[in-house]
């Protein structure tokens, strides 16, 4: 399958980002999203990191003004119908992302592989809400910031086709990524692996071990992280973090390890999501 239009469905972080990285490798990119405002900081996003690689000289000015034409932004879906391949990248919840399967099926043809970003939920799970087409269903876990990150976790449903595994690894390629794959466990690898950290971190603050610097510190130069667990958790946004904890605390036996510390829960009931909201484990106000 040659891929020549890609529809991202949601212009987030993530959404923005997958459509960059394909409009930069010569791929069509839609982005589809409801919100006006949204579509804006999209287009200011994409306009700004173009500038930037430009000034640094990762690319020309023409190779950035051939990703310009390839980027296009539309408020309803069956604008971008004629994408022959779709990523949904809406908000980390189960619900919303079944709902956008749904029309998802009912907008692009039955050659078109849906596609989900979910970083956690169960890909057979949301392929369950499109009986008819639960083979074209597989999971592309890009990683923020997704013009930057290699890795895409290629994660199959119990229904996947290989014939739609095969495609994705060969778009993941085409796109400058380096394609793993991952069974279809809550929270795949990287998550199941990273969330128990994370989490341990905000134990190790809460239990009085050490502050955040400190334990942040102690990672980065002891363990050689780029960056520290609780820095890296406001990085992501807390609310994800939280989110993500859940989806694998109820899909993998209710184990109590999956559970979120009770001071990143608080965090999150005050509003304080990290470096998107201006304060976190961290304040970022004053930069």
């Amino acid at each position: 399958m040659t891929v020549h239009k890609i529809a991202v469905i949601g212009s987030g972080t993530m959404g923005s980002g997958i459509a960059l990285t394909a409009a930069t490798n010569g791929i069509r990119a839609v982005v589809v999203d409801i919100s006006d405002e949204q579509i804006s900081r999209a287009k200011k996003y994409h306009q700004k990191q173009l500038e930037k690689s430009v000034a640094k000289e990762r690319i020309t000015q023409d190779e950035a003004d051939i990703a310009t034409a390839n980027l296009s932004y539309k408020t309803s879906m069956e604008e971008a119908a004629d994408a022959n391949w779709a990523v949904e990248a809406a908000t980390e919840n189960v619900d919303v992302k079944k709902s956008i399967f749904k029309k998802m099926f009912d907008v692009f043809g039955d050659d078109v592989v849906l596609a989900t970003n979910t970083s956690s939920i169960s890909i057979t799970d949301l392929a369950s809400s499109i009986p008819k087409a639960e083979h074209r269903v597989i999971g592309m876990h890009f990683f923020n910031p997704v013009p930057v990150m290699k890795l895409v976790e290629v994660i199959k449903g119990k229904k996947t086709s290989e014939e739609t595994t095969a495609a994705t690894i060969v778009l993941s390629e085409q796109m400058g990524k380096t394609p793993v794959p991952a069974n279809d466990f809550a929270g795949f690898v990287s998550n199941r692996v990273l969330m128990p950290m994370i989490n341990e971190a905000f134990h190790a603050w809460s239990d009085g071990v050490a502050d955040p610097e400190a334990i942040d510190s102690i990672m980065k130069l002891g363990c050689a992280f780029p960056m520290g667990p609780l820095r890296l958790a406001d990085y992501i946004g807390l609310d994800v973090c939280r989110d993500i904890m859940m989806v694998m605390y109820n899909g993998l036996d209710e184990n109590p390890k999956y559970l979120p510390n009770q001071k990143l829960i608080e965090l999150v009931e005050q509003g304080h999501l990290g470096d998107k909201t201006g304060q976190g484990v961290y304040n970022y106000e004053k930069g």
